[in-house]
């Protein structure tokens, strides 16, 4: 397979001394995840105002590991399961919800030879991506025109070349390497194909400015004749009549893998809204000086007490469902050549029902916060504002009316989610 060339350094080069041993159990990854979280907790408030490319934040996760974490062991990776990458996006989201999710759509894009490749280019992918260190990004929204693929004469024979434009590209500007998608001219053909970030053909306009996520690199690109030889394009194998695409259920997993990153990476901005609030209450919140029972301190309050206890319950069921999604999952990776439809359907209900709940969950937190920090907790320099409105801004990716009415669908019609680009 033709594989990008990148200026990422190799994995040993990139790993710091400071973290320590590489873990060795998906315990001790799931650990260094949390440390990573507090670290980007200590400025994520400082980081979110001013914006800037988060350039840094990626290298950190580089240095402690977590971008190989899903690489085979014999290309420097940790070779875990996606249960595990499950857990760590969800404890990044925690420290910092922006870069729980470049790590959790680097997790899917760093997946995608799998999903859709050969036997092959899986192979060529995970070896390069693991002992290159790759971080990737993808250009792949398909609420716009797919990108349009010419096939033109290159040096070596026919290439594909891609054009277009799309209105998210997450990873963007801190991506080694982009997954571009698109459909060849003139046939219903779509191409999913690995190029390197860094050439002139992809064009980042910079242009991410909305309520939340400051931090995605989530922008709009420009795809300007960035070409592949056929080698790349995955799932595409020679034929006596061209090239065809090998398709499999499993090609079908990239939606429902998605979806279940998003539920974690609510989950764990909940969770970071939660502990920075009971920090303050528990430090700063003065109790209220006119109650029927006046207490001295805020946490012995009742009405505080019962917030704090209704929306961790709630927290907890939310991530038990989270975690039976990723173990429906899980099975799924189990036996990927040979799942079934009904298989691919049962977990992508599972994966719409936690979807929802970690939006209702993330979003009640994230405001109900501020009832039990008190009027203080609202200043700028607090940044209890943070939670909600990352939670706010990318539960809007999709419709959640649409997951909800995918749950009532199978209670009602016994009917499984047909596989679309957001389904």
């Amino acid at each position: 397979m033709s594989l990008p060339t990148t200026s990422a350094a190799p994995a040993d080069a990139t790993r710091a001394p400071e973290w320590g041993p590489t873990p060795t159990t998906s315990a001790g990854w799931i650990e260094r995840a949390h440390a990573v979280a507090n670290r980007l907790s200590l400025d994520a408030v400082d980081r979110d105002r001013r914006g800037a490319v988060p350039h840094d934040e990626v290298r950190l996760l580089k240095q402690s590991g977590l971008v190989t974490l899903l690489a085979p062991a014999a290309h420097g990776g940790a070779g875990e399961s996606w249960t595990t990458a499950l857990q760590v996006v969800r404890a990044v989201s925690a420290g910092d919800g922006s870069i729980g999710q470049l790590l959790g759509y680097h997790y899917l894009w760093a997946w995608a030879a799998r999903l859709v490749g050969t036997p092959e280019q899986i192979a060529a992918v995970e070896q390069a991506a693991g002992e290159q260190e790759w971080f990737f990004g993808g250009a792949v929204n398909p609420r716009d025109e797919d990108l349009v693929i010419r096939l033109v004469d290159g040096p070596d024979g026919q290439q594909l070349s891609f054009n277009g434009r799309k209105s998210f590209s997450t990873g963007g500007r801190v991506s080694d390497v982009t997954v571009l998608e698109g459909v060849i001219e003139g046939t219903d053909q779509h191409v999913f194909a690995i190029v390197p970030t860094d050439q002139p053909g992809l064009r980042f306009a910079g242009d991410w400015d909305n309520l939340g996520q400051r931090l995605t690199e989530s922008g709009s690109v420009e795809i300007d004749d960035v070409r592949v030889d056929w080698a790349s394009a995955a799932g595409y194998v020679a034929t006596e009549t061209g090239h065809e695409f090998v398709p499999r259920v499993y090609n079908t997993l990239n939606v429902p893998i998605i979806q279940v990153v998003f539920t974690n990476l609510y989950l764990g901005i909940a969770q970071g809204a939660l502990r920075t609030a009971a920090t303050y209450t528990r430090g700063t919140t003065r109790a209220w000086p006119y109650a029927a029972d006046v207490k001295e301190r805020a946490v012995d309050e009742f009405h505080v007490q019962e917030t704090y206890g209704d929306l961790t319950a709630k927290l907890w069921a939310a991530e038990a469902l989270a975690d039976r999604a990723a173990e429906l999952l899980e099975r799924i990776n189990d036996h990927a050549d040979t799942v079934t439809p009904e298989e691919r359907g049962e977990a992508a209900v599972v994966i719409a029902a936690s979807k929802q709940v970690a939006i209702d969950v993330g979003l009640e937190i994230g405001t109900k916060v501020f009832e039990v920090t008190g009027a203080r907790a609202s200043a700028n320099h607090v940044g209890l504002d943070i939670f909600w409105r990352n939670v706010r801004t990318h539960s809007l990716h999709d419709p959640v009316a649409h997951k909800r009415a995918e749950v009532g669908r199978y209670v009602l019609l016994d009917e499984l989610p047909e596989p679309t680009w957001y389904t």
